[in-house]
């Protein structure tokens, strides 16, 4: 992840696109106004627009209510009846979609006529026209917002699918911990009995396949051989030292970190349930990062005191985060059902108050707030919140999030 981390720097600093940044404004600027990057705040902290001596100030408003776009109106600086002012804001959406908004007046304001839907992400126009003359403002509003090349996403690991029907599996949860795949260790023994001459690597040292690892010398032919590792990884243990004589033992064990599996204990009460080729989605017990696998194999004995059987689950771990030891938490899906709109359980991400994920046009990517219903390990049910046939990112999308609050895009208006 950290790699990743460097590549994304490098590609994004000018691309990243944080909410409230400030855009060209049909009226000009006034003098006095906050630099680039900020805007001026009313009396309500909302946006405040000005053209000459009349200004707007646009305020959404959630309090206690579904969000809602309120406009408090001036001439300068001092309060106008809302009475005496039209108006309609406009937005545009990423995908396209456009919505405009009437308003009535109401107390000191001036009340939008719709609820303002998530994410509040746009491209702003609004008009106001008071005393017979007519008032423009555009600026861009954006939040949960960034925009990765397709090289850098690609560099990242980042893949996308497409929203539609799939089928969600009832899950069970179950707890178990991180350990090195056994097919990616390798003992390391001598090819011939005899003395130990020298050792060249210890515990904790990466190395190679081919790295020199020990010297030994023959019993037989009194010649020194050396001894290498046959795989690359990590050597995890040391069974010997120079003057130790070496024999059918391993002289060491290497580990490759990057074959990790989770096990899990299965106990009575779940063993007709949970099966081989099952999916299952694996989280830490702390943290976001999940990951999703397949239920690999059983071992083929019981635990004496507890008649529990452990199953294996395959947890590539390419970046290092999953630890040997960590314990984890498994969701397996036991049951499945179709649903008529669905994502991907390792796409979702938590974004504020929200469970969001990233929606991908042409090279931008934007979250998507989302009620869910069923989830599942692999694929989860979406009430709401996202239009089938939505590319989003599938695979990875902790990266852009992680740029997303890197860039400072906040929920601002």
């Amino acid at each position: 992840m950290r790699k990743t981390h460097f590549i994304l720097a490098a590609l994004l600093a000018a691309s990243l696109a944080a909410c409230g940044q400030s855009g060209s404004e049909v009226a000009e600027p006034e003098a006095g106004e906050v630099a680039a990057g900020d805007y001026e705040r009313g009396p309500h902290n909302g946006r405040l627009l000005r053209d000459g001596d009349f200004s707007i100030e646009l305020t959404v408003f959630e309090d206690g209510v579904p969000p809602e776009y309120r406009l408090y109106a001036y001439r300068d600086d001092k309060p106008v009846d809302p009475g005496q002012v039209r108006a309609r804001v406009t937005i545009k959406r990423l995908d396209g979609e456009v919505t405009t908004f009437g308003f009535r007046p109401q107390e000191d304001y001036l009340r939008g006529n719709s609820v303002l839907v998530e994410p509040h992400s746009f491209d702003v126009e609004v008009v106001a026209s008071a005393d017979g003359k007519t008032h423009r403002w555009a600026f861009p509003s954006y939040e949960g917002r960034v925009t990765i090349a397709d090289a850098a996403a690609r560099a990242a690991g980042i893949e996308t699918e497409t929203v539609g029907p799939q089928q969600v599996g009832e899950t069970v949860e179950i707890i178990g911990r991180v350990e090195l795949d056994p097919t990616g260790s390798a003992n390391v023994g001598a090819k011939y009995p005899g003395p130990v001459v020298s050792i060249h690597r210890n515990v904790g040292d990466r190395v190679g396949r081919g790295t020199l690892l020990a010297r030994v010398e023959s019993s037989d032919s009194l010649q020194t051989y050396p001894v290498y590792a046959p795989i690359a990884g990590v050597i995890t243990q040391r069974n010997t030292n120079v003057g130790d004589i070496a024999d059918s033992r391993p002289m060491f064990v290497i580990s490759d970190p990057s074959r990790t599996i989770a096990t899990f204990p299965i106990f009575p009460r779940d063993i007709e349930r949970i099966r081989p080729g099952q999916s299952i989605l694996i989280r830490g017990l702390e943290g976001e990062r999940t990951q999703g696998s397949t239920i690999r194999d059983f071992l083929p004995l019981a635990e004496v005191t507890n008649q529990a059987v452990t199953a294996r689950a395959s947890l590539p771990n390419r970046d290092g985060f999953w630890r040997p030891g960590m314990a984890v938490r498994g969701l397996v899906s036991v049951d499945r059902r179709s649903v008529p709109l669905a994502v991907r359980t390792d796409a979702i991400q938590q974004f504020r108050d929200f469970r969001v994920v990233f929606a991908k046009i042409r090279q931008t990517y934007e979250i998507r707030v989302l009620e869910l219903g069923r989830e599942g390990p692999e694929w989860t049910e979406v009430l709401s919140g996202i239009k089938p046939g939505t590319v989003y990112a599938a695979k990875n999308s902790y990266v852009i999030k992680a740029d997303i609050e890197k860039s400072g895009a906040s929920h601002d208006h």
